[in-house]
């Protein structure tokens, strides 16, 4: 199943009121047309709850009774967690042991019970497995679902009211939802996924012509998806969206300039589209970078801070 800008524009009718509308504003360091989507801004810091709460807007209240279930490093995982807790939908998430404890934490802290029996992203998605078997309860994707993907798509409707002039949309990629929704929503835009080189997902996906396992070993933390989604990786290529990848000093440079010059306090998986402007692999002409999301921690962000 693919997803099409009426899907999209029918998510944004869904959830219209509930989740923020994220501010986008341009960047003159960067280029005289680039300007950020800030969607590090949004309900628990980052796109994940547009998706979420379209797929729980289209659950039946038989659904609802069965509980859901997601898997995610973090993100998808507080997202969920909140919007189950504001649909009175019981709601268990699967995560692995060396997450971002403070990203656990905020999860829990949204009502939702936390899997931690997997040690790696890998294995993490062997455990939902046989969690969805023993449970019974209804599978939220983070990123390979459509009425998910539909639900991120949204950032784009608000972006290109904001900035029509845009021509490109640079969009940080781990598992592609986003990424995806956004092509699906802007057809007639360019789209560039951007991703660490050590976290490619999309990028091997794209290459290989379907979905293939990658070991997510970056500091992007928040893009440490071992494979990318079907649906995601079709839309990408039905909108011949474009893969650029980045390092991890180049990661650490845009998260710098972000703090210092853009003043957005975020975590490194919402760097990479800034990265790959700064680098020079995306030129910074009629340019939308998409900034999500915001959770990380102290240590991690004086750490980055402080290697220059």
């Amino acid at each position: 199943m693919t997803v099409t800008r009426d899907d999209v524009v029918r998510a944004a009718d869904r959830i219209r009121g509930r989740v923020h509308r994220t501010p986008t504003f341009t960047s003159r360091t960067l280029g005289d047309s680039v300007w950020l989507k800030a969607e590090l801004f949004q309900k628990t810091g980052s796109f994940k709850v547009r998706g979420v709460l379209n797929k729980l807007a289209s659950l039946s209240g038989a659904e609802k009774e069965r509980g859901v279930i997601g898997i995610s490093a973090g993100n998808h995982a507080q997202a969920l967690a909140w919007g189950a807790a504001a649909e009175g939908v019981d709601c268990l998430v699967v995560m692995w042991r060396d997450t971002s404890e403070a990203k656990r934490a905020a999860t829990r802290g949204y009502g939702a019970a936390v899997d931690l029996e997997a040690s790696d992203p890998a294995s993490a998605f062997d455990r939902l497995n046989v969690l969805l078997a023993e449970t019974g309860r209804v599978l939220v994707h983070p990123f390979d679902d459509p009425v998910v993907l539909a639900g991120a798509g949204t950032v784009a409707l608000e972006l290109l009211e904001e900035a029509p002039g845009v021509e490109t949309i640079v969009v940080p990629a781990g598992g592609g939802g986003l990424v995806s929704g956004i092509a699906a929503a802007a057809p007639d835009r360019r789209v560039v996924a951007v991703e660490p080189e050590r976290s490619a997902a999309v990028h091997e996906g794209l290459a290989a012509g379907g979905s293939v396992p990658v070991t997510p070993a970056s500091i992007a933390d928040g893009l440490s998806a071992p494979f990318a989604g079907e649906t995601a990786l079709a839309v990408l290529r039905e909108s011949a969206a474009e893969s650029v990848l980045v390092t991890e000093e180049e990661i650490e440079e845009a998260f710098r300039f972000l703090y210092g010059r853009a003043k957005l306090a975020v975590e490194p998986a919402a760097a990479v589209g800034v990265a790959a402007v700064l680098a020079g692999k995306v030129e910074p002409r009629s340019v939308a970078i998409v900034v999500s999301g915001g959770n990380v921690v102290s240590e991690i962000a004086s750490a980055i801070l402080a290697r220059r």
